[in-house]
């Protein structure tokens, strides 16, 4: 069941990169990087593990093909994937979405720790303490 205020049942036209049949390809309507996209279900579910298994597929085959897109069209040097599941996660909009995040030399001083990073005082394990 879509619901009228959420951004991801009804996205503006223009943030809609590829419609498959379960899932979304949208822009981030406040990217990180060139290309940061979101993949997400048509059906409005809050958690990833709300879906049913189709669901989750049809999230990863859309997931696929906007790296091929995205390697294409901006040409990184790599990817994050990130899902906040949860408000204790950071996630803000109660609809179920995957982040795809190109990643550039330099974009960042030290990338190590990538995704680690949401608790900053447990990212960086290798250094000595």
């Amino acid at each position: 069941m879509a619901v009228v205020s959420c951004p991801f049942c009804a996205p503006a036209e223009g943030r809609i990169v590829r419609a498959f049949d379960a899932a979304l390809v949208l822009r981030d309507g406040f990217p990180i990087s060139p290309g940061h996209i979101l993949i997400v279900p048509r059906r409005h579910a809050g958690s990833f593990f709300a879906l049913e298994a189709a669901e989750q597929a049809a999230m990863l085959e859309a997931l696929n093909w906007a790296r091929s897109e995205l390697e294409r069209s901006h040409r990184p040097d790599a990817f994050n994937i990130g899902l906040n599941d949860g408000p204790a996660a950071g996630q803000t909009v109660p609809h179920c979405h995957l982040h795809l995040i190109p990643r550039y030399v330099g974009d960042v001083a030290d990338p190590r720790g990538g995704v680690r990073w949401i608790i900053p005082g447990k990212a960086k394990y290798w250094a000595d303490t």
